[in-house]
């Protein structure tokens, strides 16, 4: 029999137990019938919006003075708005007091030096921010419910020096890190940040943490980065306090080690990835040219942007070209799982379709000159040259009446390297040498052909060559150059070949999920594929003042698809490099110079198909070609003065036409033509000036 002590201990321990709070869909439903919102409610007990929403989710509780205040105004709001079917509180003195003082009586009870669900053992830090004078801009779109409940957060949080981690959707967190191993932890643990696969077979991606300058800097880390190479090459030494601290909590850093894009794991325990991606704003993580004016946006902005760009492409894993490689492995895993018909057992097995696990070496014509299987072999043989046109028109094959046009108008067609990779057959195999093959435009691979003999008309460039000039012997080509000779009516005969006989459409959901990115992005900025050919011109004029924000995701965009392709074909970086070593990005299977090849092949071939038909309709004939910018000669400032339509009013097929599909072309750029043309005389290219010289396909970092 329990003594008269121990009864006396139990009654005092449940005196002393924190207030009992109703379930959190309780919770909300007092706060709605009171016709206040969260925000409000944040600012009256001095916490965050995002606090008061996890309390309401059941993902974390109040402490104390909160909890007491939270507790005092649940329970007159309860008073006031009794649950349907439960008997009405009794009106008196004290129950109306309640309700009416509830909200007051809560801004009483509060102090403002604590913060909210601070652990125990974290330590001390600055009270966050109070959600009415944060710097998210009063714009910012209410957030969407979360698509996975696993990361009802979103894919990345922007993490400022004073503890708020700005997410997409305007939702902001309280973070209490106070170091890089912390941060690590919470994200994983707390954060609710993540996002799920892109495919079933696939990996769910890594939570992502931007950290601003003050951010950067409270967690231990300097401001910035010095050294003599380039900022993207620059890494803190193994002996930096930071990286000490990961190592002993028993964290890894990648190969890159702490640079500007770190990414920090353990090894795979069961099914549950442990890694967090971060990226520093004042170490460069950001390139003004993929992403313009992003790293000095406010935090809330920067997570709209990156926001986006996950949803729509994926979550940043570094450069968009990066990014954009990620993207080909997350939409084609190279595993999949498959059960043994003998033990029964769950096992990976190849994914058909994709690149699988294992590097490839190329063929010695679709490598680099530094290659190790060049250097090995003593190749002599020659390379392919599949590159992005970089031609201008000889000036005495201008004609009285085009130089006295009054304007040079230049067409860039959208994103034409990814319009390229629809529906393109590549190689899954590694290469087969062959010796005088027939050829075969569905096999993917290298041929060495003379297509000398092809007669193009010389105000037009040469379609088999980067500058435009005629072959003068044999060469190795991709099978779409070859293809396009045949469709010109010539015979090929191919003296040798490189092919490959396992074969499929690897980039088309890259593409498919690039070019719909693309065209949402361009939609967001009032550029519709409803507009007619006006309309659509002036739409483009204007399109990036009217959001800066949608306007640095389109240029992400491009800068991926650019990027991506590029990375393909990536060159060996740094100093320590000797030629004939093998470079790390040798070591995974995305390394295909001659995937890269293939996609600039079409693309090319596609211009001078469209160059061709613009002559054969319109008697128009370019002033040059940089890449996916075409410069004519024109009466008038607009393409509209010399793009060819049908009677009807509609574009002719076949030419170049308006609109914001990938392939399809926009205004880069006019120029008077007279100065064009004085300048052509000393060598000037007018493609070049009008694109600011960005043709050549990014090799990425």
């Amino acid at each position: 029999m329990a003594s008269e002590e121990e009864l006396f201990a139990s009654v005092d321990a449940l005196l002393n137990e924190e207030p009992h709070l109703p379930p959190p869909a309780e919770r909300a439903r007092l706060r709605e019938a009171a016709g206040i919102t969260q925000a409000r409610l944040a600012t009256a007990l001095k916490t965050t919006t995002q606090s008061v929403k996890n309390w309401e989710n059941g993902r974390s509780e109040p402490k104390s003075p909160r909890l007491d205040a939270y507790q005092r105004l649940l329970k007159g709001w309860a008073a006031k708005y009794p649950a349907p079917g439960a008997p009405a509180a009794p009106a008196g003195p004290v129950a109306s007091a309640a309700a009416a003082g509830s909200a007051a009586s809560a801004v009483e009870t509060a102090e403002d030096s604590p913060t909210p669900a601070v652990p125990a053992a974290g330590p001390a830090r600055p009270p966050a921010r109070p959600a009415a004078a944060s710097r998210r801009p009063a714009a910012t779109k209410a957030a969407q419910p979360a698509a996975d409940p696993r990361f009802p957060h979103g894919p990345l949080a922007v993490l400022d020096g004073d503890g708020c981690a700005y997410a997409a959707g305007g939702i902001m967190l309280d973070c209490p890190a106070a170091t890089v191993v912390e941060l690590v932890e919470w994200t994983l643990r707390e954060s609710g940040l993540g996002a799920p696969r892109l495919h079933r077979n696939g990996k769910d991606s890594d939570p992502l943490i931007v950290l601003t300058t003050a951010a950067a800097v409270k967690l231990g880390l300097p401001e910035r980065l010095e050294g003599h190479e380039q900022r993207r090459s620059l890494r803190l030494p193994e002996d930096h306090p930071v990286v000490k601290q990961v190592v002993k909590a028993k964290w890894r850093l990648t190969q890159r080690g702490f640079g500007p894009w770190a990414r920090i794991y353990r090894k795979v325990q069961g099914r549950e990835r442990q890694c967090v991606q971060l990226a520093v704003l004042s170490w460069d993580a950001l390139d003004e040219r993929s992403w313009p004016g992003v790293a000095q946006m406010e935090p809330a902005d920067i997570a709209r942007v990156l926001g986006t760009y996950a949803q729509r492409v994926i979550t940043p894993r570094g450069s968009t070209a990066v990014s954009g490689l990620e993207l080909m492995t997350a939409l084609r895993p190279p595993t999949r799982a498959v059960q043994d018909p003998q033990t029964g057992n769950w096992v990976s097995a190849y994914n058909p379709g994709s690149l699988g696990t294992e590097p490839m070496d190329p063929a010695p014509p679709e490598a680099t000159a530094e290659h190790p299987v060049v250097v090995d072999s003593g190749w002599s043989g020659g390379f392919l040259n599949e590159e992005a046109y970089q031609w201008v028109r000889d000036v005495s094959l201008l004609t009285d009446e085009e130089c006295t046009l009054p304007y040079a108008v230049g067409l860039d067609l959208n994103t034409a390297f990814l319009a390229a990779a629809a529906r393109l057959v590549v190689g899954l195999s590694a290469p087969d040498h062959f010796h005088t093959p027939t050829f075969n435009p569905k096999i993917p691979g290298s041929w060495l052909v003379d297509l000398s003999h092809v007669e193009v008309d010389p105000r037009l460039p040469s379609p088999f060559t980067p500058d435009g000039t005629r072959p003068t012997g044999p060469a190795w080509y991709q099978t779409h150059t070859v293809a396009y000779a045949q469709e010109l009516g010539y015979n090929v005969t191919p003296i040798e070949g490189y092919l490959r006989r396992e074969t499929g459409a690897y980039l088309d959901p890259w593409h498919d999920r690039l070019k719909n990115a693309y065209v949402d992005t361009l939609a967001d900025l009032g550029v519709t594929k409803d507009l007619d050919d006006r309309a659509f011109l002036a739409a483009m004029e204007h399109h990036k003042d009217a959001d800066p924000a949608m306007a640095a995701v389109l240029t992400a965009i491009k800068a991926t698809v650019k990027g991506g392709i590029g990375k393909l074909r990536e060159r060996p970086q740094g100093r320590k490099y000797k030629e004939g070593e093998r470079w790390p990005a040798l070591q995974r299977p995305t390394w295909r110079p001659d995937i890269r090849a293939a996609v600039i092949s079409k693309a090319r071939i596609n211009m001078h198909r469209k160059l061709r038909n613009m002559a054969t309709m319109t008697g128009l004939y370019p002033l040059a070609v940089l890449s996916d910018c075409v410069v004519y000669p024109s009466p008038g400032h607009s393409p509209l003065d010399f793009l060819p339509y049908a009677a009807s009013g509609k574009p002719q097929p076949g030419g170049f036409r308006l609109g914001p599909t990938p392939g399809l072309a926009k205004l880069e750029g006019v120029q008077s033509m007279l100065w064009a043309v004085d300048l052509m005389e000393q060598g000037y290219n007018p493609a070049r000036h009008i694109k600011g010289g960005d043709a050549v396909l990014d090799e990425g970092e």
